[in-house]
């Protein structure tokens, strides 16, 4: 199994050493012919705008596009941003996941949280698995889902931060900071499905 991370701009080198701690071959994507023999794609988060552009710049929109169409991808934080189809404001997205997103939820970077979340869909990777210790920096909420979208996981007021629509994959949270793995795992399992 051969996973990219968009390697444009945030987190990807900590999605890259989960990947490969679970032993999986974890390859940079940057540019379209980056994404030829990938079985799947993570988004890491970083920042929207900047990575929208990036994409842009480098030709890769439409090639992430027609990967999402084909095989799963998953975005973290400012990846799920990217995977939306609103982020209530004119950036580049790729509008493949139908959901609405609100970036900067929490606010600023002095904001950012740790809380631990019941994610029923890890019980496949790992049943009988403690809650999953989610780390939250300036991070959006997934305001809503659509079309048959199935929310994962909700903070305890019942905002979604995680949603899944089939082989999409969006967690407003950055799961590759801690040293859980399950939602890599988790990722793997949709991965092995498609």
């Amino acid at each position: 199994m051969r996973i990219g991370v968009l390697a444009l701009q945030g987190a990807f080198i900590e999605h890259i050493a989960m990947l490969r701690r679970i032993g999986v071959e974890a390859v940079e994507v940057r540019l379209p012919e980056h994404l030829d023999g990938l079985d799947g794609l993570i988004i890491p988060g970083g920042e929207s705008t900047t990575i929208g552009k990036l994409a842009t710049a480098f030709n890769l929109m439409e090639p992430l596009k027609a990967f999402g169409r084909e095989k799963p991808i998953w975005g973290t934080c400012a990846g799920a941003i990217f995977l939306s189809k609103d982020a209530h404001r004119s950036q580049p997205l790729l509008g493949l996941m139908d959901i609405t997103v609100e970036r900067n939820a929490f606010g600023r970077q002095i904001a950012s949280f740790e809380t631990d979340l019941v994610v029923e869909a890890l019980e496949t990777v790992e049943p009988g698995g403690p809650p999953f210790p989610a780390i939250f920096i300036r991070a959006p909420l997934i305001e809503s889902v659509q079309n048959g979208t199935r929310v994962l996981a909700t903070l305890e007021d019942g905002r979604i931060v995680a949603a899944q629509q089939g082989h999409l994959l969006a967690t407003s949270f950055h799961p590759e900071l801690t040293k859980d793995d399950r939602f890599h795992r988790y990722f793997l399992s949709l991965v092995n499905s498609d």
